[in-house]
């Protein structure tokens, strides 16, 4: 496991966070395409915390997207490095995601979010932040729709429906298994939205979240108990 610290700079203040994603969100590329579903590496981060002991653990995990196989997996952990506040929670998880990122032995491909990226208040969530900081292929996948509106899709798995922003469409709510409630997907840097949408199909052949998502959150679970002593 990778010990991270808080980087030099990093901001403190909330108008220092917003200051900078107002500058890297220039930066998210939105016209390219993103790799073909289900080739090559596709790879989930997440982070878990304690926030009593100040602790965050990240964890990446890589799938062969084809067969959905782990291919190697990292973990990192540092502290909390700013306090929780809506729409600057990745201001909360970047370095040690950075630092798992790092870690890994090979290319991770897409990564793939448990979270935002275009869908949120300053259109510059994780997903976003994450790939304009590495050049990396992003995606969000969220459990829920943030602050944002939409109409449920058809029941049957693969429908979607568009996640607005009033007339902006930030993202879609996705249907992954048949009349269970959808996930809500967008764009963070060098994938299209339809792109997207196919990979998180390709990555929920059983589950309503993708496998990178449930193997990233298991392991960064079981790491953050390792890191605080709290574990069986």
């Amino acid at each position: 496991m990778t010990t991270v610290s808080i980087p030099a700079g990093w901001p403190a203040t909330e108008e220092e966070a917003r200051a900078v994603q107002d500058e890297l969100r220039e930066r998210v590329v939105l016209d390219e395409p993103g790799p073909p579903p289900g080739s090559g590496h596709v790879t989930g981060v997440d982070v878990a915390y304690d926030d009593e002991r100040d602790v965050v653990v990240a964890a990446a995990v890589v799938l062969d997207a084809a067969t959905l196989e782990v291919v190697a997996e990292s973990t990192a952990v540092g502290r909390i490095s700013f306090p929780y506040v809506p729409g600057l929670l990745a201001f909360r998880e970047i370095p040690t995601v950075l630092a798992a990122l790092d870690a890994l032995p090979c290319p991770p491909g897409l990564v793939v979010c448990d979270g935002y990226g275009l869908a949120h208040p300053r259109r510059f969530g994780l997903a976003s932040h994450l790939g304009v900081l590495t050049g990396l292929p992003t995606i969000g996948v969220a459990k829920n729709p943030f602050t944002f509106t939409y109409d449920a899709p058809a029941p049957t798995r693969g429908s979607s429906a568009p996640l607005l922003a009033g007339d902006e469409e930030v993202g879609r709510a996705l249907r992954t298994r048949d009349t269970v409630k959808p996930v809500f997907i967008s764009v963070g840097h060098r994938v299209t939205l339809p792109n997207a949408c196919a990979h998180t199909l390709a990555l929920t052949p059983e589950y309503r979240l993708p496998e990178t998502t449930r193997r990233a959150d298991g392991l960064c679970r079981r790491a953050l108990k390792e890191a605080t002593g709290t574990g069986a």
